[in-house]
């Protein structure tokens, strides 16, 4: 209405001027152009540079190259040239109008236009491919290469002589490991899921362990043959002969490969086999080598066998020869051995399939730097030291670019460009240098040289620096660079194509966020800069600064997962409809991952589990069709999954195993992330059968807090938060909360300055399987169990009076905001439907077991206090809170009661960040409440109140005021179950 009103104004103007020459019209179009621009915009001043008349009867308008920075659509082109002709007087209203801004006409900034050329890319093989994939995502991503980084890493600074963050320690983390929060458990599994194949240059795998199997080294190389058949040698190879490796090394030239022919015919089948033994159980990531020759196969079978079974894949062998190609993330099993295979057998006979290496997880880093003698020339002062080699000793994946690179055998020319010289320049500069390497012989850039992989786009994620006085939100801002001499891609497909990249993810990330969490998120410009990332790869490629890493009021969302998921989740999207739009077909978006999960036994070797679908308010197209269920059986690993068509399925078990299901949602988009886990077992003398309800799915970042404009900041002591499934961006707590203090040095960064004893570790977030953990011990105790979310019982789509015992698991559910609190709060422990739902349970005569750390404190003191959930503590579960942060010690001790099983018990809970699980920092002192209500367990430190016990009349409860799962032995946590349910049973034997 505002702009409607002075757009009026300025016509007004026009018309009480009359008739008037151009040059005297530049005011009055220049402010009618610059009331376009959104509130929302944070892109600097819009100015008219000229207006003039030409020939052919043309009026130009030429503005800065802030206006370009307009998300232009069809629409805000057409409101443009409608305000200027609207202003313009009746002598000039008859010439043809054109507004220039950034050196284009302003419709050729509109990123989706049909009239534009196209960076079209045909792969009908791509360099991986699912055998057994259980859906075809051909409306999303499938076929395409996508070359994609996370900003900066660990490196050596030679002036220094010492490993250092390209960042400052600030808000507990750096930006050399926060980026990596988004691309790596967000943003790169969701473009695999709608089928991509995503290239890194920096280690994708956090797993300290790193296992080597290579044809040069016989104790973890073997090989088949049949008949004639035989694998022979074929040239100079991978080998892994030295613990670490020093300037230009490259173990790609150290060793040699085999090689044999394909065939059609399975009675002619060889393999190649690599094993190696896995040192500690869990999940790693697996690498294949091979070389690029004449002939290769396009399909080069791979097996790679692990604890949910094998897994196949399709390796188009004619690409990415002589590197690191990645299969994916597998479960192991500690102490036995990993085996991938690789078979001959093809849909072609005769082309040539290659055999090199294999590599399990990530390990540490492995290059080792020193000054170099160029430097200790020009400063003969330096020659007094003996400088020596020096490797990061930091996990791999902490590690820059540059020296992925180099380990995964990358001409130094693209590692190196200074020659070793300098490697804070190196890393910045091979990145863009990797993505033309891999690209290089391929459709897109035929005339270079490099690993033939036709990528369709690149893309650098990177945090900005910078404060703001009044600690509003910096905001996003995007990069790309059209070029200068050199203003085309391949097939004279104009560099603007980068343009329209940046301006559909931009776009999309501000929106959803102003729709999600922050209304008042700023879009900040599109810069069209000679940024080496942006201006040297040969492919479109965008550079997002996505938020201030630096500025508390952009960091209280930026260390929340769940801004990250809808933050990677947009600039999924925006790549995907730049990708269909590129390529010409109609695009569809992976579904959210699906809610109100539940079990239950519907005979004696039946189960039946069912689950609800989630509409995204944001997205029309993400609609499922089909589910995915996976089926995990004892501590074994997820199988590849069973596809459905509805919401329910039934399951038929073995008895006395206990069974775990997680449910995706899929469409021609692709998959979603997964659901919550949950898990049953039926008991062959089960003495009944415990509903087991999760209450904890909250994911959030640690508590904040800020005193005017004196102090602020992020106070983990008090609330860590809830990573979503760990956390590998952590450094530290922060330790300076002074606003004032100033940025001196990347070693005193002022405000926000934050410690570094955790940033080579990964920290336990939130599994969403802890209904696995507690339902062993309850079938240790000699019980069945099924579990169910409790959405699902708030919602009454379970009837929990079907079993007289339940656990709720709580966790460290607790209300908490985003930012400033604009979206409200989210995971309240006993919302009313839930607090409904178990009062009725328990007038029923239902006993009821609840763990969580937060179970008084958010009723009693988060927020504002809540009278009905306080009275709900006290006359349903008999329970009143007494202090939160009740302990620091992770100690428990039993307390004199009625009941004698808890006598004995005391043990300790994971209460500091650790690998294991999430830890409980800030546990509740609760007390009991009303007649039949005692305390059974103390903190050991202070002898507050961890847990009360309830015997009433016609039913029972036990409350801890610390999450049950954190207990760190497993033998613990049955005697503490056993005791729980042994005692409910007692109780309703003597009712």
């Amino acid at each position: 209405m505002k702009e409607k009103r002075y757009i009026f104004l300025l016509i007004l103007i026009a018309v009480l001027l009359g008739p008037t020459h151009a040059r005297n019209l530049e005011p009055t179009v220049e402010q009618a152009l610059a009331s376009l621009k959104p509130q929302h915009l944070g892109i600097g001043e819009i100015k008219l540079k000229s207006l003039s008349q030409q020939k052919g009867n043309r009026l130009v308008i030429v503005m800065n190259d802030e206006f370009s920075y307009l998300p232009f659509r069809e629409e805000l082109v057409k409101r443009a040239y409608d305000t200027v002709r609207s202003i313009l007087p009746k002598n000039l209203r008859h010439k043809k109008l054109a507004i220039y801004a950034g050196g284009y006409e302003i419709s050729r900034l509109i990123p989706f236009a049909e009239n534009h050329k196209r960076f079209a890319v045909k792969c009908h093989r791509p360099i991986v491919e699912p055998v057994n994939r259980l859906y075809t995502p051909d409306r999303g991503l499938l076929n395409r290469h996508i070359a994609l980084w996370q900003s900066h890493g660990f490196y050596f600074e030679q002036s220094l002589d010492r490993w250092e963050w390209q960042r400052a320690r600030i808000f507990q983390t750096v930006e050399d490991l926060y980026t990596q929060s988004y691309v790596m458990p967000f943003l790169t599994p969701m473009l695999e899921q709608a089928g991509a194949y995503v290239f890194s240059p920096r280690e994708r795998d956090t797993n300290g362990h790193e296992l080597i199997a290579d044809n040069d080294n016989p104790a973890t190389y073997r090989e088949t043959s049949a008949g004639k058949e035989r694998w022979k040698e074929g040239g100079i190879g991978f080998a892994h002969r030295q613990q670490v490796y020093t300037d230009f090394q490259n173990p790609f030239t150290d060793g040699s490969f085999r090689q044999t022919h394909t065939t059609t015919d399975p009675h002619k089948e060889i393999r190649a086999c690599w094993h190696a033994t896995i040192p500690e159980g869990g999940r790693y990531a697996v690498y294949v080598a091979y070389h690029t020759v004449k002939n290769s196969t396009d399909d080069a079978l791979y097996t790679v066998y692990h604890k949910g079974g094998k897994s196949q894949f399709h390796v188009n062998q004619t690409m990415g020869g002589g590197t690191w190609i990645y299969l994916g993330h597998f479960d192991f099993e500690g102490g036995r051995e990993a085996r991938i295979e690789l078979s001959n057998l093809a849909r072609e006979k005769g082309r040539t399939v290659t055999a090199d290496a294999v590599k399990i997880g990530g390990g540490y880093g492995n290059i080792a730097r020193r000054v170099n003698p160029s430097r200790i020339e020009s400063n003969p002062t330096l020659a007094a030291i003996d400088y020596t080699d020096q490797s990061s000793g930091y996990p791999r994946f902490t590690e820059a670019a540059r020296y992925w690179l180099q380990w995964a055998g990358f001409p130094a020319s693209v590692y190196s460009p200074t020659q070793g010289e300098n490697d804070y320049v190196d890393d910045y500069k091979c990145r863009g240098e990797w993505v033309n390497y891999l690209a290089g012989g391929s459709s897109v850039l035929p005339d270079s040289t490099g690993l033939n992989v036709p990528i369709d786009l690149a893309f650098a994620f990177h945090s900005d620096a910078g404060t703001t006085l009044n600690d509003s939100i910096i905001g996003s801002l995007g990069i790309y660079f059209t070029g200068k001499e050199r203003k085309v891609y391949i097939h004279d497909v104009p560099r603007q194509v980068s343009r329209y990249l940046t301006d559909a993810v931009l776009s999309q990330v501000t929106d959803d966020i102003r729709r999600t969490y922050e209304p008042q998120w700023s879009r900040r410009g599109m810069w069209n800069k000679s940024y080496f990332e942006a201006r040297v790869p040969e492919v479109p490629t965008m550079l997002l600064e996505l938020l201030s890493h630096q500025n508390f009021a952009d960091m209280r969302y930026g260390l929340d997962p769940r801004f990250r998921f809808v933050v990677a989740r947009a600039v999924y999207k925006g790549i995907l409809k730049f990708i269909a739009a590129q390529n010409g077909y109609d695009y569809t978006v992976q579904p959210l991952p699906v809610s109100h999960l539940r079990t239950e036994f519907t005979g004696a070797n039946q189960i039946r589990l069912a689950w609800r679908a989630v509409t995204d308010s944001l997205e029309p197209t993400a609609t499922p069709d089909r589910y995915i269920v996976y089926t995990r059986v004892g501590n074994g690993a997820f199988d590849a999954g069973t596809l459905v068509s509805d919401t329910t399925c039934t399951l038929t078990i073995r008895p006395d195993s206990i069974y775990s299901f997680r449910v995706t949602a899929v469409n021609r988009g692709g998959e979603s992330f997964p659901s919550e886990t949950l898990s049953l077992c039926r008991a062959s003398n089960e003495k009944e059968v415990v509903l087991v309800i999760n209450g904890f799915d909250r994911i959030s970042g640690p508590d904040s807090f800020e005193v005017d404009t004196i102090t602020a900041g992020f106070d983990t002591r008090k609330d860590f938060g809830v990573p979503y499934l760990c956390d590998i961006n952590y450094i530290g707590e922060q330790y300076e909360f002074r606003r004032h203090i100033p940025w001196r040095d990347d070693d005193d960064p002022g405000f926000g300055a934050s410690r570094a004893d955790y940033e080579t570790q990964v920290i336990a977030g939130n599994t969403f399987d802890y209904p696995y953990l507690h339902g062993r011990s309850i079938v240790r105790a000699g019980y069945s169990f099924v579990s169910t979310s409790n959405e699902a019982v708030a919602e009454q789509l379970v009837d929990p009076s079907r079993y007289r015992m339940a656990d709720l698991i709580l966790g460290k559910e607790k209300q908490v905001t985003m930012g400033r609190g604009t979206s409200g709060y989210a995971f309240k422990t006993f919302d009313r439907p839930l607090r409904e739902a178990i009062t009725r349970y328990c007038n029923g005569g239902g006993n009821l077991f609840v763990s969580g750390a937060y179970v008084g404190t958010d009723l009693w003191d988060n927020h504002e206090a809540d009278t009905l959930g306080q009275q709900f503590a006290n006359q349903v579960l008999h329970y009143t809170w007494r202090t939160g942060q009740a302990s620091v010690s992770g100690r428990v001790k039993p307390a004199a009661s009625p009941f004698a099983r808890f006598g004995k018990l005391d043990f300790e809970y994971y209460h500091t960040p650790n690998a294991q699980c999430y830890a409980v920092e800030s546990p509740d002192g609760i007390e009991p409440f009303g007649k039949g209500s005692y305390t059974i367990q103390r903190y050991g430190e202070n002898n507050i109140s961890a847990g009360i016990f309830y015997r009433g009349d016609t039913y029972s409860t036990c409350v801890l005021g610390y999450p049950f799962e954190t207990i760190k032995s497993e033998v613990q946590r049955d005697a503490l179950m056993n005791a729980i349910l042994s005692t409910f049973n007692e109780n309703s034997n003597d009712r």
